[in-house]
């Protein structure tokens, strides 16, 4: 029985990319922002290698020997982005980028999306989700209208109050919005948004569910579940792969639910891998500039990262990575193109090989696969040069 665990911190970067300027985000390193937190300790991300990575914020804090194996990974895909950086983690390279909408969507969209909802539309502008709610909430109490709004990303969100719109509701919405946006207005996720309270108080509750753009290839996942492995989802997976390629997966409610089912995961005789996304680096304070929470939501998962590593079985490897940054110490509230880490534990893997700077996080893909006799995605497997 062989078992991978693939953990990615979602929205880790460590640092801007050569290519950073043509994304706006030169300077961005989410990383070297949370290290100077006090709240930050990561004692068994740094045993393992972390600040031993080229690059790296914070070289004091390195370690002469690294129990891990260890490497920085660029993006080779157009973009940064939750899924077009989930697909490249799966093999999937996304060399022309989602398309985004600076200045809203087209009308003519619109007005197809209210027939069929039997709704309105408010705002249909890039804006910070929660500011969206303070200044749309009330209106959209009053008409029944949806706040349709997007960001920097290739996303079209939903939000809308439970009270008035119940929330499987809202989720047919956003299906009816999905089944819209195809082709060139094929955006890579439709997110729902709920939100509660009254106004000006109003927050948003942990019922988004996002609706992904199916890969427009086959991913590790596909490539595993096809050869009678198991390909395991915990949090946004499904999402994030709109399902293709998994044979289970479990939704979560915050990291620290994240966590535990990958510890129930761990108790678990399976045969493959289990991929999980943990989001709340990114969802609550990457995009929320809170240095501080984003600091202190690592220093959690360290704490949690040693509970792993005391269970893991004698053939189990450990990955832990990101899908692009978003430094929260910058005035965007927005991803950055960064860099992202890669960390990989386990009993037959070498302690302390630096693979350096590589170029495409399919090679976490391609060294997956390799581990368990398979090829067929983009990337190069490194599994040669840390493997026992």
């Amino acid at each position: 029985m062989k078992r991978v665990f693939l953990i990615v911190l979602d929205s880790f970067g460590i640092g801007e990319m050569p290519d950073a300027d043509l994304f706006g985000d030169c300077g961005s390193d989410t990383l070297g922002a949370v290290v100077k937190s006090e709240y930050f300790n990561m004692p068994n991300m740094r045993r393992l290698g972390l600040f031993n990575i080229e690059g790296a914020a914070s070289k004091e804090h390195a370690v002469e020997e690294p129990f891990g194996s260890f490497c920085r990974l660029g993006e080779l895909s157009m973009g940064k982005d939750t899924t077009i950086g989930h697909w490249e983690i799966a093999g999937v390279v996304s060399h022309k980028p989602l398309p985004t909408f600076p200045q809203g969507f087209p009308q003519e969209l619109l007005d197809e999306f209210s027939r069929r909802t039997g709704r309105g539309v408010l705002c249909n502008r890039p804006y910070s989700g929660t500011q969206v709610i303070a200044d749309y909430g009330l209106e959209h109490l009053k008409t029944g209208k949806l706040i349709v709004y997007t960001s920097a990303d290739s996303v079209f969100q939903v939000a809308a109050h439970e009270e008035a719109v119940p929330v499987k509701e809202l989720y047919r919405y956003c299906e009816i919005a999905r089944e819209l946006l195809k082709g060139d207005l094929g955006v890579g996720r439709v997110i729902a948004r709920p939100f509660v309270g009254e106004y000006p108080e109003f927050t948003r509750t942990s019922n988004r569910h996002d609706f992904s753009l199916a890969p427009p290839s086959d991913t590790m996942l596909d490539k595993m579940s096809a050869n009678g492995l198991d390909a395991i989802g915990v949090g946004k997976i499904y999402d994030i792969f709109a399902g293709k390629g998994l044979t289970e997966f479990v939704r979560i409610k915050n990291n620290n639910d994240g966590m535990q089912r990958t510890f129930e995961y761990q108790k678990k005789p399976f045969n493959g891998l289990c991929f999980v996304n943990l989001v709340d680096f990114d969802m609550l304070y990457g995009h929320r500039n809170d240095v501080d929470g984003y600091a202190k939501a690592l220093t959690e998962f360290d704490s949690d990262l040693s509970v792993f590593l005391r269970n893991m079985e004698e053939d189990d490897v450990l990955m832990i990575t990101a899908d692009h940054g978003c430094d929260p110490s910058t005035p965007s509230t927005d991803h950055s193109r960064e860099y992202v880490p890669l960390v990989i534990y386990g009993n037959r893997i070498r302690q302390g090989i630096n693979l350096h700077t590589r170029m495409g996080f399919c090679d976490i893909a391609a060294t997956v696969l390799d581990i368990f006799g398979m090829r067929g995605v983009e990337g190069t497997s490194f599994l040669k040069d840390i493997f026992k």
